[in-house]
């Protein structure tokens, strides 16, 4: 970044060509938030955690045979992938107080599928994680535990699903609502409670590749077909409608009381300006 005479600055990025470190085909990349490192995992079983400089700082053997989807934490810290075995493994990714890496080691692992996993999604805090497998379900996990104490994840929920090969699986980032792709249809699932709420069918002329949901909870992205579809998260606003009047009957605080009621009535006009326009 250059300051020009007027004092408006300049940006300039000088393109980087990272070493071929991978044998196969890159099925996914991602940045972490902290902005310390980047993911790349290839269709065989190896992740490399790179530099933002295109330096190799550690490489990964997932032993799954061949990965389907992997993915960094919103917090930064992990590591995840997925693939023919039905586990979900999960690594941390260590760095000195002084900003310099230091390993990456194994954190925990997403066990209780009966099959090979196509797709996970963590919650916006990385307190919640959700699986969609060939067995035709998916899981909902607690993994807000003391891994480093070898605590294991807790099975929150599983719910039978329609799944195809590729299926992919968002999870809001309040961690209120499950989107599920089969095919070129969308599932949409109350986290709570488990229960279908919304299908979209054939959203794409092609199959579904991506899905996720925005960091406000208001929309869901989904990929296919050259093509962006956006939908409304109506099981979202719903959801946190239901939580929040749970909040106002359980509070004795008169503030607390009013702020709720006012968040409340303005989800329920939000909910109410969506559902009014789709029946339009």
């Amino acid at each position: 970044m250059t300051k020009k005479d007027d004092g408006t600055f300049s940006f300039k990025a000088a393109p980087e060509d990272f070493p071929q470190r991978h044998k196969g085909i890159v099925i996914a990349m991602a940045i972490a938030d902290t902005g310390k490192f980047i993911m790349t995992a290839s269709v065989d079983t190896s992740i490399i955690i790179w530099d933002l400089k295109g330096e190799a700082l550690a490489s990964i053997n997932t032993n799954q045979m061949t990965n389907s989807h992997a993915a960094v934490s919103p917090c930064g810290r992990f590591v995840a992938a997925c693939g023919f075995t039905p586990d979900v493994k999960v690594w941390e990714v260590c760095f000195a107080k002084t900003g310099e890496f230091k390993e990456v080691t194994r954190a925990f692992d997403l066990k209780g599928h009966s099959a090979g996993v196509y797709s996970f999604d963590f919650s916006n805090d990385s307190r919640r994680m959700v699986t969609v497998s060939k067995d035709g379900t998916w899981k909902l996990w607690d993994t807000d535990v003391e891994y480093k104490k070898q605590q294991d994840p807790y099975l929150l929920r599983t719910v039978p699903c329609r799944v195809s090969e590729g299926s992919r699986v968002a999870l809001s980032p309040d961690g209120r609502a499950v989107a599920v792709s089969s095919g070129r249809d969308i599932y949409m699932y109350s986290a709570s409670s488990g229960e279908l709420e919304e299908e979209f069918h054939n959203v794409h002329s092609e199959d579904i590749t991506d899905l996720k949901f925005d960091i406000n909870n208001r929309f869901l992205v989904s990929s296919g077909d050259r093509a962006i579809r956006v939908f409304h998260n109506v099981t979202g606003y719903r959801a946190a409608i239901a939580d929040m009047q749970a909040l106002l009957k359980k509070s004795t605080n008169a503030g607390v009381k009013q702020r709720l009621q006012q968040q409340i009535t303005d989800a329920q006009t939000a909910l109410d300006a969506i559902t009014n326009t789709q029946n339009n």
